[in-house]
């Protein structure tokens, strides 16, 4: 997959002037089997810039292109395979639905793979939160919350994953567990990731750092 922007730039940062950013405004392709990482303070536009990506946004300027085709013209049914096959998120609210546990929020993306169950504990085990899958989520914590985030986000196939700060509230050793899974995961498809971040590289490799503005 190759995600091409070109002189991107989201309707509240119109006559805003971005000399400092790598990304507004910019020409620039990321590619599947590569790392990057977008970073700035807050309130520049990160979650927006990946909820573009993403084709929940539409309120911009410029142009994106998904292997040389313009998201403007994808229907419903275009993004709804997209997302299915080619690209996973990890939403910074992370969008779980509280009434349910951890399990059957995991359950709801698996049965669309017909994932294992014993893949999806071993992911849990690997994260610390398998002996959390039967609690709901509105009793867990925010930590707790993200890594099953993280996990229903790894559970699907994608060429590119999309990740809003997602180690917001993980301690170091939480987050070395997530980095290593989130390789690995990325390793078994050739895929990459787009991480936004304040800037914390989280002891990470990436092959491009990008400032956002």
């Amino acid at each position: 997959m190759k995600i091409r922007i070109e002189g991107l730039l989201p309707a509240p940062l119109v006559g805003r002037q971005q000399r400092q950013s790598q990304v507004w405004e910019q020409s620039y392709v990321f590619e599947s089997g590569k790392f990057y990482q977008i970073y700035s303070p807050s309130g520049r536009g990160k979650s927006t810039f990946l909820h573009i990506l993403y084709g929940i946004r539409k309120d911009y300027e410029g142009s994106v292109f998904i292997d040389e085709q313009p998201i403007r013209s994808f229907s419903h049914k275009e993004w709804a395979l997209l997302r299915q096959r080619r690209l996973s998120i990890v939403f910074q609210d992370l969008r779980l639905l509280t009434s349910l546990t951890a399990w059957e929020n995991l359950q709801l993306k698996a049965a669309l793979y017909a994932t294992e169950p014993s893949r999806i504990a071993a992911m849990a085990d690997h994260l610390g939160v398998k002996h959390l899958l039967s609690r709901r989520v509105a009793s867990l914590s925010y930590g707790e919350r993200q890594r099953i985030a993280i996990i229903r986000a790894l559970i699907q196939p994608f060429d590119m994953l999309l990740l809003d700060e997602p180690f917001s509230h993980l301690d170091e050793a939480n987050i070395q567990r997530v980095v290593h899974l989130i390789y690995s995961r990325c390793q078994e498809q050739n895929a990459g990731f787009i991480l936004t971040s304040l800037g914390y590289d989280y002891q990470m490799r990436f092959d491009e750092k990008l400032l956002l503005g």
